[in-house]
């Protein structure tokens, strides 16, 4: 079992609110967001494979603040950065070079969120895969 720290790559191919738990109606415009996770626990990066059956409609059951936004019909996911061995969900996630949707992700942390939104794709992706290099390091 390899565990470590994930980011997911989703679009948002249009504007609206997306309910989200506890947090209510988080507003979502359409773009790019990127959405860091910890696969730390057991099955460890088998949790992005459950991320990609709730973004592909296999699965309904939302246990965490993402699987509303990757159960959304206007939300599609790209793809996903792993860096294997690393403990760094919360360094990752305020390193990220674009917007944080507040509280989003972080209830468990102290960090603002753990979803940064960009209007292009390669800007987001090239940030995303920087800080993934730079806490492997």
């Amino acid at each position: 079992m390899v565990v470590g720290t994930y980011t997911l790559v989703v679009e948002r191919t249009a504007s609206g609110a997306v309910e989200v738990g506890a947090l209510g109606a988080v507003p979502l415009p359409t773009g790019w967001y990127a959405y860091v996770g910890s696969a730390l626990g057991p099955g460890g990066f088998s949790r992005v494979d459950r991320h990609r059956e709730v973004a592909s409609g296999e699965r309904d059951v939302r246990h965490w603040h993402v699987d509303y936004l990757l159960g959304d019909p206007a939300t599609r996911l790209d793809a996903v950065v792993k860096t294997a061995g690393v403990d760094a969900e919360c360094a990752i996630a305020t390193r990220i070079d674009g917007e944080q949707v507040a509280d989003f992700g972080s209830s468990d942390c102290g960090c603002e969120s753990h979803l940064v939104s960009r209007a292009e794709r390669d800007a987001l992706v090239e940030s995303v895969e920087q800080v993934h290099r730079d806490a492997h390091e």
